[in-house]
């Protein structure tokens, strides 16, 4: 599969092009892998076509989430290669990143999908046959933190990552804590006056 990137005027040639690197005005790819196996595979087990969305539109299932991608988790078999379909929904920078892969394949143990804008990237890579549970998020200031972060499984992975919207657990979960001052509790009191007050006034003045 090649690699190349489709933006919102189709296809895009890089302004940048490296054997495993694209990047233009649109978008970047980083470290795409189509033929080299990794150390413990003799064989690529089963090629894997994904498509990841990502965008606003996807954390409308999630209460207090801004971004998401449309799915959580994936599962695949060792050794396998995944043809990987990003597309941004959104009019913004979006990105896909992976993260644990071995080095001596992916420089800094990643794979890096980013999109500037509405768009979609195509990429390849090839997974080892270790059972791991790789983190899929997007590396931008507070995207993570706002609901866009996955997991790649293979071989059923090696346990869950925290904080998965709609699938674990948060490590810090949203809290509205309220300063319980002597004027706080004066403005509550005032406001349960006011509330229970508006009604007998205007049933006076109805009857």
């Amino acid at each position: 599969m090649g690699v190349f990137i489709t933006g919102v005027n189709g296809l895009v040639h890089a302004g940048m092009h490296h054997e495993h690197m694209m990047m233009d005005e649109t978008g970047m790819i980083m470290n795409a892998n189509a033929d080299r196996l990794p150390k413990d595979c003799e064989k690529i087990s089963e090629t894997v076509d994904i498509t990841i969305r990502a965008g606003r539109k996807h954390a409308l299932k999630f209460n207090g989430k801004m971004f998401a991608f449309d799915n959580q988790e994936w599962q695949v078999k060792p050794c396998a290669k995944l043809n990987i379909r990003f597309i941004n929904d959104d009019q913004i920078r979006h990105q896909l990143m992976i993260h644990g892969l071995p080095g001596y394949l992916y420089p800094d143990g990643m794979f890096h999908l980013e999109l500037n804008g509405q768009g979609e990237l195509n990429a390849p890579l090839i997974l080892p046959k270790l059972k791991k549970t790789y983190l899929v998020h997007c590396e931008l200031p507070q995207h993570m933190e706002k609901g866009m972060k996955a997991q790649l499984k293979v071989d059923g992975g090696d346990g869950d990552l925290p904080s998965i919207p709609g699938l674990t657990a948060a490590v810090n979960a949203d809290s509205y804590p309220v300063d319980w001052t002597q004027a706080t509790l004066a403005i509550l009191l005032l406001c349960v006056l006011i509330g229970a007050g508006v009604p007998l006034v205007l049933a006076r003045l109805r009857s």
